[in-house]
């Protein structure tokens, strides 16, 4: 089996799903035999910092540094495990010792798979703003959707920072849920996207009228597959 490098604690609840998430998928393709994973928790405080002031040299500094550090503990290849991050993955993954699995291209792989052409993209606000998912999609022939500008600001406020600590709130939730239907009906969208690993932590399959997309599912099934490939 080959060894997995995850670039954790963006946020820390996430990182443990991730953990969790490849041990069960590969014991049970594997017999019961469990993976080597490799974690490096970064300082998410320092991250988001970085992210808030557009320092993003900064942020490819350390995610590169992050990979070099888990090639040194001897894994073969690494995945970030949190969406945002991918705003500077091109930029990682060229300078990375060791290859890279991307959330972004296995989720629009998936979602193309899957026979869905406008699937609502939300994440956070940094995700949203930059459009992290609308050129893989659109290189996919997917309809790229995006909440207004005044919708992405009320989204994030309603899951960040509390999600990335583990934390639901029921009421944000409940409007979260209205606010999505919404959108859902004036954008004639035909799925969702949580474009953010702590999302799942709120919204579930059954919430909304229309298919979601949990992108720490599809990027921990692709890892999961990595690791037994040959």
């Amino acid at each position: 089996m080959k060894k997995v490098g995850l670039i954790g604690g963006v946020g820390p609840a996430s990182t443990l799903d991730y953990y969790t998430g490849i041990i069960e998928g590969v014991r049970e393709k594997a017999d019961g035999e469990y993976p080597e994973v490799i974690i490096l928790s970064i300082n998410m405080a320092e991250i988001i910092s970085y992210i808030e002031k557009d320092q993003w040299d900064s942020v490819i500094l350390q995610l590169v540094r992050a990979n070099e550090k888990l090639s040194a503990a001897g894994a073969d290849f690494s995945a970030m495990a949190a969406n945002t991050l991918h705003l500077v993955f091109n930029e990682v993954s060229m300078r990375s010792p060791i290859p890279m699995i991307s959330i972004v291209d296995e989720t629009c792989k998936y979602v193309k798979n899957s026979l869905y052409k406008r699937p609502l993209f939300i994440g956070t606000l940094f995700s949203m703003r930059n459009r992290l998912y609308s050129e893989t999609m659109e290189k996919y022939g997917i309809a790229s959707l995006l909440p207004s500008e005044e919708d992405q600001k009320k989204i994030h406020s309603l899951f960040f920072p509390n999600l990335e600590n583990g934390i639901v709130i029921p009421e944000d939730k409940v409007k979260m849920l209205a606010l999505l239907n919404n959108i859902i009906i004036e954008q004639d969208a035909d799925s969702v996207i949580l474009g953010c690993t702590e999302l799942p932590l709120m919204i579930k399959p059954r919430d909304l009228p229309v298919p979601i997309f949990d992108t720490t599912e599809i990027h921990i099934n692709s890892i999961v597959k990595r690791i037994l490939s040959k």
